[in-house]
C-alpha cells in the first residue's frame, strides 16, 4: 500500500501523449525512456538531458516497461505503423505534385 510520502512516477491520461504511459507530470513517455536506453544512454545521461526527471523516474519507467512489456511493445509497433503510413502518403503526395498532379 502506498503511503502519502510515496510518489507515483508513471501515469496515463487520455488526451495526453495519446493516453500512453508517461513519467508523471511530464510528456516523456515510457517508450521514450526505453528508446534512449536501447540507444545506449544510461539513466544518468537521460537525467542529464532532462533535468526535470529524477533517477527514480527513469528507473520507474524502465520497471513499468518490464512489467508491461507486451503493451509497450505493441504501442511502439502501432506508432511505427502510423509513421510508415504517413511517410507513404507524404511521398505519394510529393510525387503527384512533382509530376504536376493534384496531390
Amino acid at each position: 500500500m502506498a503511503t502519502a510520502s510515496e510518489k507515483s512516477h508513471i501515469e496515463a491520461t487520455p488526451g495526453t501523449c495519446g493516453g500512453k504511459p508517461r513519467v508523471a507530470g511530464t510528456r516523456i513517455r515510457v517508450q521514450d525512456v526505453v528508446f534512449w536506453t536501447e540507444e545506449g544512454r544510461s539513466p544518468d545521461e537521460i537525467v542529464g538531458s532532462f533535468p526535470h526527471l529524477t533517477l527514480a523516474d527513469v528507473y520507474a519507467a524502465l520497471a513499468y516497461y518490464h512489467d508491461n512489456r507486451s503493451l509497450i511493445d505493441q504501442q511502439i509497433r502501432d506508432d511505427d505503423e502510423v509513421a510508415s503510413q504517413l511517410k507513404t502518403e507524404a511521398r505519394a503526395g510529393f510525387l503527384a505534385r512533382s509530376r504536376g498532379g493534384a496531390g
